[in-house]
């Protein structure tokens, strides 16, 4: 070999060994960016778990437990949308067109009670011997609002089991002509409803005139109709 085809290729093999110090170089300054990446990072981590410590202060591991874990019991399946159909098929029900003037007894409260319920159930009533556990106050409202709004409430004292309530009508104080205008309309809704035994205008500290005092039946939640 010539010396002049020599110097070319000793050139070439010069070039390719500083392109690769060029490339270990580069993998050297990626290698310690990384590193100082990584040791940031534990410092970081460090900082954050030491402000933790100082926040919260020394805790105390808990005892182990020995109660048993047990399944809690899911609870029963609600017809939401039977009861739905049921309240839209009540409010139909539930007419103001119902003559049930026949079935209030002709005293001055206009008591009700079905057959079979004594006469001293209606004079306990009136007299206010029975504990109230629930009432509603119906005032301000219009007929359908009001009609809707007690069919909820005696839904719920049934489904509580409650045995007593109030509902509170108004004396009618201020409606036209300064007469109870769902003191009737109540009455009619109370005795078409399968719920009420009875009902009895309160007594005097109870609401007098403004109000009814209704003795439900426990058992329509198991079968109710209106």
């Amino acid at each position: 070999m010539t010396r002049e085809r020599m110097v070319p290729a000793r050139a070439q093999g010069l070039a390719g060994l500083a392109e690769l110090r060029e490339v270990l170089a580069a993998r050297r300054r990626e290698e310690a960016q990384r590193r100082a990446r990584e040791h940031a990072q534990r410092l970081a981590e460090d900082a954050a778990a030491q402000l933790f410590r100082t926040a919260v202060g020394k805790v105390t591991p808990l005892r182990a437990s020995r109660r048993a874990e047990l399944p809690r019991p899911r609870p029963e399946p609600w017809p939401h949308q039977r009861e739905a159909d049921e309240r839209a098929a009540l409010l139909q029900t539930w007419s103001d067109e119902v003559d049930v003037e026949s079935l209030l007894l002709t005293d001055d409260g206009l008591s009700f009670r079905r057959p079979g319920i004594g006469a001293d159930v209606v004079a306990r009533l009136r007299r206010g011997q029975w504990t109230i556990q629930a009432e509603i106050d119906l005032h301000g409202l219009r007929r359908d609002e009001a009609r809707q709004a007690l069919r909820d409430f005696l839904d719920l004292a049934t489904r509580r089991a409650q045995r007593c309530v109030r509902i509170v009508h108004g004396k009618g104080h201020g409606s036209p002509g300064r007469r109870p205008v769902l003191k009737a309309r109540v009455q009619r809704w109370l005795a078409q409803s399968a719920a009420v035994l009875a009902f009895a205008q309160a007594s005097g500290p109870q609401g007098g005139a403004g109000a009814l005092i209704a003795l439900l039946d426990r058992g329509a939640r198991r079968g109710r109709s209106a």
